[in-house]
This record gives structure tokens, C-alpha cells and sequence, in this order.
């Protein structure tokens, strides 16, 4: 290998060690925890409607927001409660993956 090749494959492989280590960082900051209050509940389509300050970790301001949710979660919760959730980005959604009065 002529030092031009070798310093490209060099490169390469840092830039591809970085762009892991920049995905490994984005996935992990994608799940947050909140507190805020139910504003619908809708277990037959499996969301969940919270009004909720702003959560940083997922880039969300304060805003109510339609969550995905299994509804095997929904049980006792009902609109008006107080709860505490942790929510996490799956794409372009956003599904609570735990939640429990407050």
C-alpha cells in the first residue's frame, strides 16, 4: 500500500468510528423521563394524549402531545390524572414506554 492509500483507509475508518460513536450518542439520548397530565386516553388505538413541560432529551418544548402507548399501560389511567412517563423518539413517533400516577 502506497502511504496515499494507507492514509485514506486510515481515514475512512475514523470517520466511520466517528459517525458510530455520534449514532450511539443520538440513540441513547432518545428516551427521557416527564411528569404532566392526561389530556385523552385512547386504549382501542393504543395513544395517549399528555400536556407536559418541555422534555430536552427528546427536543420537545412544553406542549400537549399525542404519545404511542401499549395499551396494556392504559389500566387506571384516565384523563386528568398526574403522571410520571418516560418516552422515547422511534422515528418520527414518540411512544411512552412507562407511565404510573404521580
Amino acid at each position: 500500500m502506497t502511504w496515499t492509500t494507507q492514509r485514506s483507509a486510515l481515514l475512512a475508518g475514523a470517520l466511520g468510528l466517528a459517525a458510530t460513536a455520534a449514532y450511539v450518542v443520538v440513540a441513547q439520548a432518545q428516551e427521557a423521563s416527564a411528569s404532566g397530565e392526561v389530556r385523552r386516553v385512547d386504549a382501542a388505538a393504543g395513544k395517549i394524549t399528555l400536556k407536559h413541560g418541555a422534555i430536552d432529551l427528546l427536543q420537545l418544548p412544553a406542549m400537549t402531545l399525542v404519545y404511542k402507548i401499549d395499551p396494556a399501560l392504559l389500566a387506571g389511567i384516565n384523563p386528568g390524572d398526574k403522571v410520571k412517563f418516560t418516552a422515547q423518539r422511534d422515528g418520527g413517533d414518540y411512544v411512552v414506554t412507562k407511565i404510573e400516577k404521580s
